[in-house]
């Protein structure tokens, strides 16, 4: 899918399931890393995480372009559209879009470190010195669970 197609996707999306027109630009940012996507404060836009499209289906790209829509459509009208807030909610509510981006398969390629006692978990993206350390919580020993693929 390409910037065109997106921001056609997200025209479609903002007129049925808001009833407004989106007159800014929605592109796709190669550099976002944890989040579906951001909507902009300065200038309006919307930026979306390719891997959302990539490595999950396209309901999920439309749920992640319908929640930045709310962050978007509350914005320009003057209410409150931080996550925090409870219009923000229940605009999103009543959209159906989702509260959380999924994981993307970089973030699973982390190392998860488990407690022996309390069943804590860390994840780690460089190995730790499991004779050094230990759990934060319980003082526990830490066992390495899952290796990066």
């Amino acid at each position: 899918m390409t910037d065109d197609q997106l921001q056609e996707l997200v025209r479609k999306v903002s007129r049925s399931a808001f009833k407004r027109d989106f007159k800014h630009h929605a592109f796709f940012n190669q550099r976002l890393r944890t989040t579906g996507g951001r909507y902009l404060l300065t200038d309006h836009n919307i930026e979306i995480n390719p891997r959302m499209l990539s490595e999950h289906d396209l309901d999920t790209l439309i749920g992640v372009i319908k929640h930045e829509l709310c962050h978007y459509h509350l914005h320009l009208t003057g209410k409150g559209y931080l996550h925090r807030d409870s219009e923000f909610k229940k605009l999103l509510r009543q959209v159906g879009g989702s509260r959380y981006a999924p994981r993307s398969a970089e973030e699973e390629r982390n190392l998860c470190y488990c407690c022996s006692k309390c069943g804590q978990q860390y994840f780690r993206r460089r190995r730790v010195n499991t004779k050094r350390y230990v759990c934060s919580k319980c003082l526990g020993n830490l066992i390495l669970i899952r290796k990066s693929k």
